[in-house]
């Protein structure tokens, strides 16, 4: 079993056609930007909407810890060193202002999940994509999802830091259709500094993945006062251009700030509100495409 926090469907944008995509719970990485802050904890996460609360402490009476309270200000309030993420406030709560994100699930409860969705899959030419948090962090869990699907004739993607051991990227590659693959900076001291991590496990490993011929897609995330400077996107491209299998396209994200308000339901702070993040006009979009353009590699803003 493993903690689940979403399972999206009919998505279009993580791999080609319509896909059925698994978000696993649990990241080595800490990016400042970070969209899904709820897949950080390989654990349970408790999220508040103070807005959808209407005040009936149902939560606060079904809380076998009494760790709730309802305040004026705040709403409702927990004292997380008597939560013990049972889940019964979010049970109790009739608006759903109160969630638990984070599930355990099976694999065969998961493949089951796939099923339902196995006509629009092969109609569309979709898959199964396993995303996070980082789903390499649950190495075993992943390769039984992925052999099930390769099992059944259904494309797998995973989509991924590339974070992790060569080993365990190895293990995954045999059973993988397509790796969705971030890279957010080319120096490993800004990339540490933004990410908590250095990057040179993650740059080997795409190298490695192109050298045992994987298919992947290559995803950057562009953050003016990150990684949108020219240097920085001349590097990244050079890299790619010099892999012996090139990425098969190179997706540019638009920074977006849609992280803060699953910050706020965490009760936890969106970082980039101590940088000066943006996101690039259009004229920097279609100079960062002419970079990668120019080394001879397909790119297109988001996907």
């Amino acid at each position: 079993m493993s903690y689940v926090f979403d399972i999206k469907r009919y998505a279009i944008n993580d791999g080609p056609g319509i896909r059925i995509t698994i978000f696993l719970k649990g990241c080595p990485l800490r990016c400042v930007w970070c969209h899904n802050p709820e897949g950080l904890k390989p654990t349970q996460d408790k999220l508040y909407t103070k807005r959808k609360c209407i005040g009936c402490q149902f939560c606060v009476q079904a809380c076998p810890q009494g760790a709730l309270k309802l305040t004026a200000e705040e709403g409702i309030v927990t004292d997380y060193t008597k939560c013990i993420m049972c889940g019964k406030c979010a049970d109790a709560c009739p608006s759903t202002a109160m969630e638990m994100a984070g599930k355990n699930y099976t694999v065969d409860y998961l493949m089951n999940e796939i099923e339902k969705e196995s006509t629009t899959i092969a109609t569309s030419g979709g898959g199964v994509t396993v995303c996070g948090g980082e789903p390499l962090m649950h190495v075993d869990f992943l390769i039984e999802i992925l052999k099930r699907c390769k099992e059944e004739g259904i494309h797998r993607c995973v989509d991924t830091t590339l974070f992790a051991t060569e080993e365990t990227v190895k293990s995954v590659a045999e059973y993988t259709s397509l790796f969705l693959v971030d890279l957010k900076h080319m120096d490993s001291d800004i990339h540490k500094f933004y990410t908590g991590v250095p990057n040179e496990k993650i740059l080997s490993n795409i190298r490695m993945i192109s050298e045992l011929g994987s298919d992947f897609w290559i995803r950057i995330p562009l953050i003016v006062g990150v990684n949108a400077d020219i240097e920085n996107l001349e590097r990244s491209a050079d890299f790619l251009a010099s892999l012996p299998k090139q990425p098969q396209i190179v997706n540019l994200l638009v920074y977006h700030d849609i992280g803060k308000g699953k910050h706020d339901r965490l009760g936890t702070s969106y970082n980039p509100e101590q940088y000066s993040f943006e996101a690039p006009d259009e004229a920097l979009q279609q100079q960062a495409m002419e970079i990668f353009k120019a080394r001879g590699l397909k790119v297109k803003i988001g996907g």
